[in-house]
């Protein structure tokens, strides 16, 4: 064997032996991952119930306020929609020993299907229990229809620098036809049906759909308005609807004298000195394990970018 081969046979095992290591170093890896995705498991399926169990917590909370969270954006698959909301207070209706609910309010708004079925779930949960109050407490945000749900409770409280109102319906989108034009793209789109490109944002506006989208945006704004007349009845004041329902926002402060407010209150106070429970124990129903890790490796930015623009259907924001 010359000296050729016998540097070529060498090299060839050396990278095999090489691939042999690295192989088994993944696998090394690959099983303290696993482990510890394991551990992390473990921990978030037992850890809790085995403290409980500990502290012998078998007899319940006693008489308490039950406390319902709406956070953020109120659309579908968020942690403020109609599903999680109405099942959170279905929860806390139902539960032992509570002498009132309490939803703690922190949204400048969403969708307005999502914030009426929250709305009228809170009526029929109000008609089969009428001896639990539920009262709406307002947090940095109450505004369009995080406002629209609030308007179904009994009592409405902010603080004096909450922002509270917004009464008013929003659709918005972006127009790029003259974009086309400067880029030399020409646009091609084949439908059925005059109106199925309806505010296509490639194509010029059309007056006749722009009606139809404001008629649209003003019958979901007179629903709006209905509901927050229902609920509020005559503590609004009346002299000033046209201001109140004209999408206007208002601190808590000027809330309270037009009539959108109760009082001055937070939650710890509303659970002491109106409920007359002072423990709040938290009914909300929280998201999964795959969706917490999900929504903070970013799978729902699209989602919420397109509520932050206003992008797609009306939003009570």
């Amino acid at each position: 064997m010359n000296e050729d081969e016998h540097w070529e046979r060498q090299t060839l095992r050396d990278i095999a032996l090489e691939g042999v290591k690295e192989r088994r170093r993944a696998r090394r890896w690959g099983l303290v991952f696993k482990a510890l995705i394991l551990i992390y498991l473990f921990t978030l399926l037992f850890y809790s119930p085995v403290l409980d169990w500990l502290a012998g917590d078998d007899d319940g909370p006693g008489r308490h306020t039950a406390a319902v969270d709406v956070t953020g954006p109120i659309m579908t698959d968020s942690p403020a929609s109609a599903e999680t909301v109405i099942r959170s207070l279905e929860r806390a209706f139902e539960a032992p020993e509570v002498a009132g609910v309490i939803l703690r309010i922190n949204s400048p708004g969403g969708s307005p299907v999502q914030s009426g079925r929250i709305n009228d779930a809170l009526k029929r949960l109000r008609e089969s229990h009428p001896d639990i109050p539920v009262h709406a407490v307002a947090g940095d945000l109450m505004t369009s229809g995080a406002y629209y749900i609030a308007a179904g409770a009994d009592r409405i409280f902010a603080d004096k620098a909450s922002l509270v109102g917004s009464i008013g319906v929003i659709m918005g989108g972006f127009g790029f036809t003259e974009s086309l034009d400067k880029l030399g793209v020409e646009r091609r789109l084949y439908t059925a049906g005059d109106n199925k490109a309806f505010l296509d944002p490639f194509s010029a506006e059309d007056e006749d759909q722009v009606a139809h989208a404001q008629e649209m945006l003003g019958e979901i704004h007179q629903q709006f308005i209905d509901v927050v007349r229902a609920g509020r009845g005559e503590r609004l004041n009346r002299e000033r609807e046209e201001e109140i329902f004209s999408g206007l926002i208002w601190t808590g402060e000027r809330g309270l004298a037009l009539g959108l407010v109760d009082d001055l209150a937070g939650p710890q106070d509303v659970a002491r000195e109106v409920i007359g429970a002072e423990e709040i124990i938290d009914y909300t129903v929280q998201p999964g394990l795959f969706e917490r890790i999900t929504d903070r490796l970013g799978i729902a930015l699209g989602r919420e970018l397109a509520s932050r623009l206003g992008l797609g259907t009306p939003q009570l924001r």
